[in-house]
């Protein structure tokens, strides 16, 4: 593990993965040197994939950037969860997935982009439902121990969860609140099946690679904020990894963090912020 800075790793990779939450934005917007810095590492003629655990869409994402100040040219696309698991489902439906199947599906800001298009049905109760689709937490508003509440029966059921967030916290302006990473791992505990799509899972990586063919999977750089989802998912991938000591664990020293770190969550480098200067 060597600390340094983003000026000096750039030159030496061929494409970059890189987390939104925590590296680029804060919880109440952009990092200040964030556009910047991400224009700049792309006018270095590095291909750049934005690697998201959100549970929604690329194109809702990317709107959200472009209203903070990115520049649409400075990066490819952003790979969320949200937009690897609507082709996983696309994939699915008619074979392991019934045409016409009942969803309930529970996102952010009531968007539906997790399944539109697609021949599904969506439905208003868990208890209603085929499959859950758990896009988002909405635990700033709605108490934790009430989704136990509304997802016990379905958890009895065993009727299968997918969740396409799996951050098991969520920042928000205000304060960090359990994300739907947190809401999945309960339902398990109640016994429902859960299937998660994101970092540190396989898929996430497999489709965000398909936007660099050529370059070797360790001559790409994923750069994140938490041991946990950016730094194994990486490692796993066979990519080179660094963490940035802003978002979710900037309140602690890095003696503090690498405690907290196992064998598969040790980055390659760390980086006290993405700042290209």
């Amino acid at each position: 593990m060597i600390r340094t800075t983003l000026a000096l790793l750039a030159p030496q990779f061929d494409a970059f993965l890189i987390d939104q939450f925590g590296v680029i934005l804060n919880g109440k917007g952009a990092y200040e040197f964030a556009p910047r810095s991400l224009e700049r590492l792309a006018n270095l003629g590095k291909p750049i994939v934005l690697l998201s655990n959100s549970g929604k869409r690329a194109v809702s994402n990317e709107a959200r950037l472009s209203k903070l100040g990115f520049s649409r040219d400075s990066y490819l696309m952003v790979m969320s969860s949200g937009e690897a698991a609507y082709y996983e489902l696309y994939r699915r439906i008619g074979h392991t997935l019934p045409q016409h199947a009942k969803i309930w599906l529970h996102a952010r800001d009531n968007d539906t982009s997790a399944i539109d298009g697609l021949n599904l049905v969506r439905v208003d109760s868990p208890d209603e439902a085929d499959l859950l689709l758990l896009a988002g937490s909405n635990t700033d508003t709605i108490e934790f121990k009430n989704y136990i509440s509304l997802l016990g029966n379905a958890a009895l059921r065993r009727t299968p969860m997918i969740c396409t967030n799996p951050d098991l916290k969520m920042l928000t302006a205000t304060a960090r609140y359990p994300g739907a990473g947190a809401i999945a791992e309960a339902y398990a505990k109640c016994g429902g099946p859960v299937e998660l799509i994101g970092k540190p899972y396989p898929l996430i990586y497999a489709e965000a690679a398909r936007h660099f063919p050529g370059i070797a999977a360790d001559r790409i750089l994923c750069i994140g904020d938490s041991p946990i989802h950016d730094i194994a998912g990486g490692k796993a991938a066979g990519h080179k990894t660094a963490l940035v000591r802003t978002g979710l664990h900037a309140d602690i020293t890095d003696a503090e963090l690498m405690n907290f770190c196992a064998d598969d969550m040790m980055p390659d480098f760390i980086l006290p912020a993405f700042d290209l200067e």
